[in-house]
């Protein structure tokens, strides 16, 4: 892995076959999804895995997403019931993560399951990831491409901006489409689903996430999504030296959107509180969203950014 520099590519052929290479050689490569940038390492190396954990200032207590091809793909990595199925048919590709039983032995390495005895794997639906994943042949570790506990990315310059030098390769993609990370449900007994994650995929009848404390998939730790300065949530008005973040007739110094539209304020969250990070306020103020659909995740997230 280069320590100087990052090398950026185009998301066309030709960038995809130096991502590749460098995939294969153990590197580390941030690629576009469509959720968030991902910090992609092929999951059946060690070395590649500690790379992702190095980069990222990541706990290795935190277990890592795999992403696969397809339900067929997944199906060599963990067991797959009819509910998987079920839900890989009706979600996959997307932005949907299921935890589930491991396969034993595991083609992927122990490092990504952080000593669990399951696997969270994914499909992606982005035309980057997928091609990625299909010039590899390999399933593909990726958590979010930023430094731990910092804002998510959604850009090339979001990734940059925390790991420039710390990872060999960035696929230009463009801004991500969904914005918020993936919905995450676990497989618990008698085929029922728990919710680990909320995100932009709603699974009808998952159960809120028992108060275990054990942290199963990313996103589940108290603190996460920080932009590095306190922020005030549910704020209406901005108080002195708060960068505020609007929402609908609320204007703010940003807006997550203007006409009160979910889907873009979830796209646009982490752009927000990127710049937010950048602005010269000490502190940020955050107008309230609502709470349903895919308000969910967003509220989600600011609560742990605001942690």
């Amino acid at each position: 892995m280069g320590d100087i520099w990052t090398e950026i590519v185009a998301a066309n052929a030709a960038g995809i076959a130096r991502a590749a290479d460098v995939i294969a050689r153990g590197g580390l490569v941030a690629v576009p999804t469509e959720t968030v940038y991902g910090l992609a390492a092929r999951a059946d190396d060690a070395q590649a895995v500690a790379g992702i954990y190095r980069a990222k200032g990541r706990p290795d207590f935190n277990p890592l997403i795999v992403h696969v091809r397809d339900a067929a793909h997944a199906a060599e990595l963990v067991e797959w019931p009819d509910g998987a199925a079920s839900l890989a048919d009706a979600h996959w590709p997307g932005p949907l993560t299921m935890v589930l039983p491991a396969r034993e032995p595991s083609p992927v390495t122990a490092a990504v399951r952080a000593g669990l005895p399951t696997l969270a794997v994914r499909c992606p639906q982005h035309e980057a990831m997928q091609a990625l994943l299909q010039a590899t042949g390999l399933p593909l570790a990726a958590p979010s491409a930023n430094a731990s506990n910092t804002v998510s990315p959604t850009s090339r310059e979001h990734v940059l901006a925390t790991l420039d030098g710390r990872i060999d390769m960035a696929i230009d993609g463009g801004p991500c489409r969904a914005g918020v990370e993936s919905t995450i449900v676990a497989l618990r007994d008698a085929g029922r689903w728990e919710l680990l994650r909320p995100g932009p995929v709603e699974v009808e009848g998952a159960s809120p996430p028992a108060a275990s404390g054990k942290v199963e998939a990313p996103g589940q730790l108290a603190r996460h999504y920080s932009p590095g300065k306190p922020v005030r949530l549910e704020a209406a008005a901005a108080r002195e030296g708060e960068f505020h973040i609007g929402f609908g007739k609320v204007a703010g110094d940003v807006s997550l959107s203007p006409g009160g539209d979910m889907w873009e304020a979830a796209a646009r969250l982490y752009a927000c509180l990127h710049e937010a990070a950048r602005s010269d306020a000490p502190r940020i103020a955050i107008a309230p969203v609502p709470a349903h659909g895919v308000g969910a995740a967003i509220n989600d997230r600011l609560r742990r950014a605001a942690a």
